[in-house]
This record gives structure tokens, C-alpha cells and sequence, in this order.
């Protein structure tokens, strides 16, 4: 079983590079089937989550083709089936992208109920909502969500909840309904603008794509493009907070500063030096860390994909801080696993009261999910002594070379798959 091994107490410092968002490359996969015409897409991350999608994209008979690591060419002018039921496919949130680009171009589709990390009830209802509000019929049969509709047409609709997912996939499928449609308490997150700038380079009709109100009018067919995906935010936000806990000075590359305005506020909070530049930000720790409250929010409030990483700056930090999570409400199960390491955080439903300690010691210890397998990473580096780190594979759903990023800003970490590897990794760094 891979297991990633680390030696704590090596400031991170240097440059790292940063990938194209995974989920931005998610919805942007799926929207590509919306044409017949071939769609060529770039800074794609070879992450797990992307490669299970294009895997399923194949099994339904669209032509993908790897040009290098990060660059992917899709044609799915010969779609032969509108059921996407892989069994890898269940495993990721993202699938029901899937629903929204088959529906707005067959007028049909038949996805199985994604998966993805347990942090939480996601439910699908306001995607089920706007669906019909666009004229569908939706079931849930089997464990698929099925839609149908004789013509789509445009519509008003109010999303009861700021839902990223719901905002896309009803995006897609309006992008080719009759008349216009207006989505009202829309998400604004980057990469929701991110898959509205791709659908207008196909020949969408989308403005408003950023603020709460996005206004589409229905085009009868979409065309190709060339595309590059967005900087990842949250991969840039995790190597921000990694020189905050570990006392270090990264330069994380290859970003958009205005997507880390919430994280570059909260580090200048606790006591970090962040410099901007137009495609880069520099974080240096050279001082103690200090408490500080955060709550998470949709963007451009604080990320809820960043909780888990300032939780672990924030346990190194002197005095008391409060998280508060306000978007998925079983997002703290990492927090035992911090608790093996010194953390000391008491969780009350949806808020976490951390008291700061002086260091992490290294433990055994399991990725509960994708981003808190990132944090809790973090925490090893910064702790005294070894920590192994289970269930690793989560890390990997959205982090790409998580390690070998690491190793280069001169972090003691191995990717291990036994115990005899294990133990040269200790013998060498010991």
C-alpha cells in the first residue's frame, strides 16, 4: 500500500510551479463534448480526478487524445451512448458534468450519482431544479440520474443555494436551449468563469459570469476551440500555507493573485509576508504564527477547500482561533488525526476551537479525504520526528507530483510502498 513517509522540520523554501485547476479541468472535459467539432485543451492537471473523467468520455465513444502530460485533444462527433455507468466514474464529484453537456446536446443523458470525498451531504436538487426549470423530465433510477427533454428552453431561475456544481451544469445545458435563461444567486468562483470564457470561445452567448446573475442566450450548436485551463487556486493556497507551517519562503508560480485574495488576507493575519507580482506570490514566515478566526464562505469569502490547511497553521499559532465551516458540515474529520500529533482542537459541530502548541511530533496517520491529505502532509513536515501517511490516494484525486513538489523545496518525504522502503527512508534521514 503507497504510504508517503516524512522526516519533519525543513523549512520549505524555493520555487514551485503550479498546474492548471482541477476544477476547472473538470467542467471544461465535460462542456468539450457539447460540439462535434474537435477541442484542443491545455494546462490540463494529471490528476486522478481528470484522467477517471477522460476515461469515462472514451467509454462513451469520445475521441481523446494525450498530447503530453498537459494538453488533450477531444473530438465526440461519434458519441454512440448517452449512459455513463463506469464504475471509476462514481468515485468523483465531477461526473455529473457529464448530465448537464449530454442533456444541452442530445437532449438526454443517464449518469451515475457521483462520489468524491465523504465530507459532507452535496446534494444534486438544485441541478435536478434547474434541469426542469429548462423543460427536462428527471429521475433517479438505479443509482443514475436521468434526464430527458423534448427542446430545452431558456428560464428564469433562482438557485436557493450558492451551489458551484449546480451553477455549472445548468450553465451547460442552457448554453444550447431555446431563448435566454437567467441564473440568479449564482456561484462566482474562478473556475465557473474559467468554464463560461471556454463556452464563449465555442460560441456560447454567456455574460455575467463572476457576479450572482449570469445571462445566457441559446445558440443552435457550439464549435471548437483551443483553450488553457486557469492556475489552481487551491493547490497555489496549500503551498502558501505549507511555508507557513513549516517556517519557510515559497514562491508559489504560475498564478492568479486576484483568485488568493481571501488566503494571502488570512496569512498576513497570523503573522506571514506575502509579496505579489503579476503571475506569482511570495510567502515568507520568519516570525511566530498568531490566532486568528476564519469562517468558510463561498467565493470570494475564505475557501472551504482551504479549511483543513489554515486548521494546521492555525494549531501552530500562539493563543486561541476559531474555524467555522459553513459549507460542508462533516469536514473536521481529520482533526483526530492531528490530535496524534499534539494538535490540541476541540470541534463543536460546525466550528473548531484550536488552542496553538508549540510543534507537531510525527505519527501514523490516514488522509480522510483529498485536501485535509494535503494539510495533514503539511503538519509532517513541520513535526518532529517520522509520520507515515496513509490512504494517500485521496491526495492524488487533486495533486499533481504533491511530492516530488515538496522534495524540491526541500521537504524529507518519499513515496513508499513497503516496509523495507520505509526503513531506508528512515536509515537515510535518521
Amino acid at each position: 500500500m503507497e504510504q508517503y513517509a516524512i522526516k519533519g522540520g525543513n523549512p520549505l523554501v524555493g520555487e514551485v510551479e503550479i498546474g492548471g485547476a482541477k476544477n476547472a479541468a473538470l467542467p471544461i472535459l465535460a462542456a468539450s463534448v457539447m460540439t462535434d467539432d474537435t477541442v484542443y485543451i491545455e494546462n490540463m492537471p494529471d490528476v486522478r480526478d481528470t484522467n477517471v473523467l477522460l476515461s469515462a468520455m472514451s467509454n462513451i465513444g469520445v475521441m481523446v487524445k494525450r498530447e503530453g502530460r498537459h494538453s488533450v485533444i477531444i473530438n465526440a462527433s461519434q458519441i454512440s451512448n448517452l449512459v455513463v455507468e463506469d464504475e471509476h466514474i462514481k468515485k468523483i464529484r465531477a461526473s455529473y458534468y457529464l448530465i448537464g453537456a449530454l442533456l444541452g446536446k442530445y437532449k438526454h443523458a443517464e449518469v451515475a450519482l457521483p462520489g468524491g470525498c465523504d465530507i459532507g451531504c452535496r446534494a444534486i436538487d438544485q441541478h435536478i431544479k434547474g434541469f426542469r426549470a429548462l423543460g427536462a423530465e428527471v429521475v433517479i433510477e438505479h443509482g443514475l440520474i436521468k434526464t430527458n427533454a423534448e427542446h430545452l428552453k431558456g428560464n428564469h431561475i433562482y438557485m436557493d443555494v450558492v451551489s458551484v456544481g449546480a451553477t455549472i451544469n445548468v450553465m451547460m445545458a442552457a448554453v444550447l436551449a431555446e431563448g435566454a435563461t437567467i441564473i440568479e444567486n449564482a456561484a462566482k468562483e474562478p473556475h465557473v468563469v474559467d468554464l463560461a470564457n471556454f463556452l464563449n470561445s465555442m460560441g456560447a452567448n454567456i455574460k455575467g459570469a463572476g457576479t450572482d446573475v449570469i445571462r445566457i442566450k441559446g445558440v443552435s450548436k457550439l464549435h471548437g476551440s483551443e483553450y488553457a485551463i486557469i492556475p489552481d487556486q487551491i493547490e497555489a493556497g496549500t503551498f502558501m500555507f505549507a511555508a507557513a507551517v513549516t517556517k519557510g519562503d515559497v514562491t508559489v508560480k504560475n498564478v492568479i493573485p486576484k483568485h488568493l485574495e481571501s488566503i494571502t488576507a488570512k496569512l498576513l493575519e497570523i503573522g506571514c509576508e506575502v509579496e505579489e507580482a503579476d503571475d506569482c506570490v511570495r510567502v515568507v514566515a520568519s516570525k511566530p504564527l498568531i490566532h486568528t478566526h476564519v469562517k468558510t464562505l463561498p467565493y470570494p469569502g475564505f475557501p472551504t477547500d482551504m479549511q483543513p490547511q489554515i486548521t494546521v497553521a492555525l494549531a501552530l499559532s500562539k493563543g486561541t482561533s476559531i474555524v467555522t465551516e459553513s459549507i460542508f458540515e462533516n469536514r473536521f474529520k481529520y482533526v483526530d488525526e492531528l490530535t496524534r500529533m499534539g494538535a490540541n482542537i476541540k470541534v463543536e459541530g460546525n466550528t473548531a476551537i484550536i488552542d496553538g502548541i508549540e510543534r507537531y511530533t510525527g505519527a501514523s496517520i490516514s488522509a480522510p479525504d483529498l485536501r485535509a491529505g494535503a494539510a495533514l502532509v503539511m503538519a509532517a513536515l513541520a513535526a518532529e520526528g517520522f509520520t507515515t501517511v496513509d490512504d494517500i490516494r485521496y491526495i492524488e484525486r487533486g495533486y499533481e507530483d504533491f511530492h516530488l513538489k515538496l522534495q524540491n523545496l526541500g521537504a524529507q518525504i518519499e513515496l513508499v510502498d513497503t516496509e523495507r522502503e520505509l526503513q531506508k527512508f528512515k536509515l537515510k534521514t535518521g
